[in-house]
């Protein structure tokens, strides 16, 4: 029998339980996602471990940030969707039903729910797991064969944690509907709202919020003085700010709507502005969270499409593509695969340090050498916070008798060479040619198309070095410091950063938009003598379908566009990772309000269908 009432029960809310239900389905499979590629040890088989090491790192953010947003959604849900059955569960205490029964009862509805949702949410998993990662081992050059999302480990602990939370929320939702006595769950849905009228505070309360949203837009754009202070003012003044524009400032909008009597008394705007001043009335925390989270969704996915934009900046950090320290038939050999634009090079002879014997010891090369080579290199510097670069060359100059030790030209002039912590002296050709140890040759390439024949590129560079590497110190140092590897390095950042900032925002959007889908329903039954009331005067069902269009229209419109704005400058504090973190901010923006709107759509649809649905 307790099962047979369970089933009926879902059957009957199957609308509301099949929102929870999408949202986490979403949420479990890009969980298992995120696990199945943070502790997958098959990437560590591939070819270029450090790369990989970074995205799972990336991805292990990515779950912390998830498992949290997750948590506050099933919070939420299941207590909109407990206020939504308290009145079926006062039924069946009148009928005779035991405290312990209907506990027991809602227990197994909550656990159904999040049993079923796993399950789908798993499965979905594995299919985008298998997707995703076959796009990121293509991106990062992995050589792995015969990749299975499916994952045992990552579902396990995905088990585990959304099993956790299921039944903490199970064991809350049967705590409080045994402690609520049976008038007040029959009367869930006649609770009043209290209006605070107090003027004066309402004023002070918009002033504080619009200014305290104004002082952490600020400190998002000086994130050069503020440096990580500007964060936690943002964090605070703007989450303030929030709940203070939402408690007070749109109520006051509406006021003023209100008393303009032209747009008042047309079609059902009184009635509209009246439900809507309700409703910002009991939605005022709801909205500001929803507000927030809309904003660190659309700027997890606009962030995370522009971190290409770092890989492509990276590209500037070296002027020469390819360094070749030595000809050998692994280097002739890959050198045919790539299309060179340009060939430099640089004499010069190595004196080892006796002392020490490693490579700390001290390059010669000659003044002609370097009037004629015209080596150059990338000078580094900061502007607005940013890292830029700028080309300049190394000349006599700077080279010359009594120059600093260890200068930057010295230093870059000895990148170029297989003895990267020597010092170096320029002499004239008569003192090098006097240097009696065997002289070494530098080739310096720039190469067409860097990007597109980047696997190539790579090749030859990791055969250039090999030579130099066995019983080297500085042999880690020496595979690093390259064009190549820098640009490995920070593609495998922003591919990590890419995939979880989009997929990230899916979540939050789906979890968001259908907390405040629940949020919306669950005071739809209140809201149908209303409606009826209306219906039997005789208005048309066009205008009511207008009126809750408009007024869920608004309830969506809000914090979106409060969302909007954040992200808006919350961008200016990127400006330090990302060249350019507004650079084709349509897609993103795109994306997410074309998702948003559907689930606009579906609220439409399903609040017509509980009010309106026997006035026809």
């Amino acid at each position: 029998m307790l099962w047979k009432l369970s089933l009926t029960g879902l059957k009957s809310r199957f609308k509301d339980y099949a929102v929870l239900f999408s949202g986490l389905t979403l949420a479990s499979a890009i969980f298992y996602m995120f696990m199945a590629i943070a502790t997958n040890p098959e990437f560590l088989k591939g070819a270029l471990k450090i790369s990989f090491q970074i995205v799972q790192l990336t991805f292990g953010f990515g779950i912390v940030l998830l498992s949290l947003i997750t948590l506050v959604y099933i919070v939420y849900a299941n207590s909109f969707l407990l206020s939504m059955r308290k009145k079926d569960y006062g039924m069946y205490m009148i009928l005779g039903a035991r405290n312990s029964k209907i506990g027991r009862l809602i227990f197994l509805e909550t656990l159904v729910v999040g049993v079923l949702s796993l399950v789908i949410g798993e499965l979905i998993g594995i299919v985008l797991t298998q997707g995703v990662s076959q796009l990121l081992i293509s991106q990062l050059g992995l050589q792995i064969h015969k990749f299975v999302g499916f994952y045992i480990p990552a579902m396990l602990w995905t088990l585990l944690f959304f099993a956790i939370l299921f039944f903490l929320a199970a064991l809350w939702n049967r705590h409080k509907l045994v402690k609520t006595n049976v008038i007040q769950l029959l009367h869930e849905d006649q609770k009043p709202v209290k209006l605070r009228m107090n003027k004066t505070w309402k004023l002070i309360e918009a002033i504080l919020g619009l200014g305290l949203l104004a002082t952490g837009y600020w400190a998002m754009g000086n994130y050069v003085q503020l440096k990580t202070n500007s964060i936690t003012i943002g964090f605070f003044t703007i989450v303030i700010g929030s709940f203070f524009v939402f408690d007070s400032f749109f109520t006051a909008m509406v006021n003023l709507l209100r008393k303009n009597k032209n747009f008042k008394y047309k079609k059902l705007n009184s009635f509209t502005l009246g439900q809507l001043k309700f409703r910002l009335t009991d939605y005022t925390r709801i909205l500001s969270v929803i507000s927030l989270l809309f904003a660190l969704a659309l700027g997890a996915i606009t962030v995370g499409l522009n971190f290409n934009g770092v890989a492509d900046q990276s590209l500037d950090a070296n002027y020469y593509d390819v360094v070749i320290y030595k000809r050998t038939p692994e280097v002739n050999r890959d050198l045919k695969k790539v299309s060179v634009k340009s060939i430099n090079g640089l004499d010069y002879k190595y004196v080892l340090n006796k002392k020490t014997k490693d490579t700390g010891g001290l390059i010669y090369v000659s003044k002609n050498e370097i009037k004629n080579a015209n080596l150059k290199y990338q000078h580094s510097y900061q502007k607005d916070g940013q890292i830029k670069y700028k080309t300049l060359s190394i000349s006599t100059d700077q080279l010359k008798p009594g120059a600093k030790h260890y200068s930057e030209e010295k230093i870059q002039l000895a990148w170029l060479t297989p003895y990267l912590s020597a010092d170096v002296k320029m002499v004239s050709q008569k003192q090098y040619n006097a240097i009696k140890v065997k002289e070494g040759h530098t080739e310096l390439l720039q190469v067409n198309n860097f990007r597109s024949n980047f696997n190539n590129i790579e090749k030859l560079q990791n055969a250039a070095v090999k030579p130099f590497l066995a019983g080297n110190k500085y042999a880690d140092m020496m595979i690093s410091n390259n064009k190549t590897a820098g640009y490995r390095l920070v593609s495998s950042i922003a591919s990590g950063f890419e995939f979880m900032g989009f997929f990230l925002g899916l979540a939050f959007l789906a979890m968001l938009a259908s907390t405040l889908m629940f949020k919306v329903l669950s005071g739809a039954n209140s809201d149908k003598p209303r409606y009826k009331m209306l219906w039997k005067i005789g208005t048309q069902g066009k205008l009511l379908k207008s009126s809750i269009r408009k007024e869920i229209g608004v309830l969506f419109a809000l914090p979106a566009v409060l969302g909007i704005i954040d992200v808006l400058f919350g961008l200016q504090f990127f400006k330090s990772l990302l060249p350019n973190p507004y650079d084709k901010i349509w897609i993103p923006f795109g994306i997410f309000l074309a998702l948003y709107l559907i689930y606009y759509l579906i609220t439409v649809k399903l609040y017509e269908g509980i009010v309106l649905q026997k006035n026809r």
